[in-house]
């Protein structure tokens, strides 16, 4: 009897959420850890999370301004953005992971903002990991309902972190 040829077995799926995380020392360095980072991104995505891949770029304040007024028309530095994959280009990707897109943060605007908020830096990394990985399950908060509606999400995710409301000071 012969043995299953290897090729004839399907690839399994990762089972949870593939990081990469790039940016100089300098800007990484008051970023949690990797794992950290991942975990909090992954209770965002919820099952979303199983078997995708998402970048997290971490970036100074002169390449979030670029990037910002590139792609959002404002020109300052801002705390995170992302980049959703466009689904076009999801669904023709075959690789063993679903690429869910970018984010980028700039780790000199989530300083300063955490300290003028009286916030811990670890509370305001969680919060904007799980804000930006929102964005990329498709959440907005362009138009009130839909900003409650993301609002009330991060706050849910965040308690279960162990984390307290970030909108209430």
């Amino acid at each position: 009897m012969a043995a299953p040829s290897p090729v004839a077995r399907p690839k399994r799926a990762r089972a949870d959420l593939r990081l990469e995380l790039s940016g100089s020392a300098a800007a990484r360095r008051d970023a949690p850890p990797r794992r950290q980072l991942r975990l909090w991104a992954q209770s965002a995505l919820g099952r979303r999370a199983r078997g995708a891949e998402l970048a997290l770029r971490i970036v100074g304040t002169a390449e979030s301004r670029r990037l910002n007024r590139h792609y959002r028309g404002k020109d300052k530095p801002t705390n995170v953005l992302s980049f959703p994959v466009p689904k076009a280009f999801s669904r023709s990707f075959n690789g063993p992971e679903r690429l869910l897109g970018d984010l980028v943060v700039c780790g000199a605007v989530l300083r300063r903002e955490a300290r003028e908020q009286c916030k811990t830096l670890r509370a305001h990394w969680a919060h904007l990991i799980v804000h930006g990985s929102l964005h990329l399950a498709g959440y907005d908060h362009e138009r009130h309902d839909d900003a409650r509606r993301m609002e009330r999400r991060e706050v849910a995710i965040l308690r279960q972190l162990g984390f307290p409301n970030p909108y209430e000071q």
